[in-house]
């Protein structure tokens, strides 16, 4: 695809996202507002600052990652972009690439957005986004709205499904070479540079989140991060990492032994996991409900771990009595696009799943 073909499809996909979120919102006399959001500063640091990622909001209805931006909405006017303008300082320090000084023709300097308001006064407002300084908000309002977008967002367009696709291929080759680098004595840290490195090799453009390389008994920690711990025989090790292109991410856990072959007893826990992957994955369908989809693999789990002999009793009932978030204490995944965690949250009005149920992430 060429660069303008590219553009061409990412402004067709634009104009469309927007068009359903203004049909679907279905506003009268109220404004909304979608924050990018503002640098963040390292404590202590001086002039330094986290690396800027753009609330997903406001990047799903932009497609920008620069601070301070605000995208505006008047249903009797439409869309409206207020940006931050470029500076000469920052064409000399950062050589924002294809990127001048000032602002887009189609944008408006954010310093317009004040008198966009004042004209608007006395009418209800939503915030999405990251929050906006000296703006009042309506709470009522904002959650409808937000209700309304990620419903929207949860349908992936072209545009976003090419963006993952290209966030997988970088992280499946950076699993391609996983095992190859697995080795007594080498550190977590060791494999996590090589790791991440294949997966900018491949395409990746950021980390989908902070890489998770744990051996021994630093595997038992869900958010482990990598040290100078050494490998050792006979020992499991858990990865679970992913790239990003675009925003857009991957996400992939895996076990592997260090000595290259599985412990009977770590081959038979392994196809319980295994069991309960497929379990899940088959229960993945259009109109599931999440809670469908995390009992099929915690009770494919508690058959596993039954026949093991590490519980007593009839699966169903094992899970509702909790028995088995001793094992599986955490919901079964969640799901991943714009972002490691994407369109996420309970559906408005949706009971609770009941007992036996951990937290869902979704």
């Amino acid at each position: 695809m060429t660069r303008a073909v590219a553009e061409q499809a990412l402004a067709s996909a634009l104009s469309r996202r927007r068009a359903a979120a203004s049909e679907a919102w279905d506003l009268d006399h109220e404004i909304v507002l979608v924050g990018a959001g503002d640098r963040v500063a390292i404590p202590g640091r001086y002039d330094r600052t986290y690396p800027f990622r753009a609330h997903s909001e406001y990047l799903y209805l932009t497609d920008r990652e620069r601070p301070n931006g605000v995208l505006a909405f008047d249903p009797s006017e439409g869309w409206t972009e207020f940006l931050s303008p470029v500076t000469r300082e920052e064409l000399l320090w950062e050589a924002l690439d294809g990127v001048r000084e000032g602002v887009p023709e189609d944008a408006r300097s954010v310093l317009e957005l004040e008198a966009w308001l004042d004209a608007r006064q006395g009418r209800r407002c939503g915030c999405l986004g990251a929050p906006i300084e000296g703006v009042e908000c309506d709470p009522l309002l904002t959650q409808d709205l937000r209700d309304v977008l990620t419903a929207l967002r949860r349908v992936k367009d072209e545009v976003e499904l090419e963006r993952m696709t290209r966030a997988e291929q970088a992280t499946r080759a950076g699993f391609l070479a996983f095992p190859a680098l697995i080795d007594a004595g080498r550190t977590e840290r060791e494999i996590q540079i090589e790791l991440e490195a294949e997966f900018f090799r491949h395409g990746a453009d950021f980390l989908a989140f902070d890489t998770i390389i744990a051996a021994g008994d630093h595997s038992a920690i869900f958010h482990f991060a990598p040290t100078s711990r050494r490998l050792a025989r006979g020992e499991l090790l858990l990865v679970d990492a992913g790239s990003e292109v675009r925003g857009y991410a991957s996400d992939v856990t895996r076990t592997y032994p260090v000595s290259g072959a599985f412990t009977a007893e770590q081959a038979a826990l392994y196809e319980i996991v295994r069991e309960a992957l497929r379990a899940a994955t088959a229960t993945c369908r259009p109109g599931a409900e999440w809670r469908d989809v995390h009992l099929a693999a915690a009770l494919a789990i508690g058959e596993g771990l039954v026949d093991l002999g590490l519980l007593r009793g009839e699966p169903a009932s094992l899970f509702e009595r909790g028995a088995m978030t001793l094992f599986f204490p955490h919901g079964v995944g969640h799901m991943v696009g714009l972002g490691v965690r994407d369109a996420g949250g309970v559906v408005p009005d949706r009971a609770p799943p009941g007992n036996g149920f951990p937290r869902l992430a979704s």
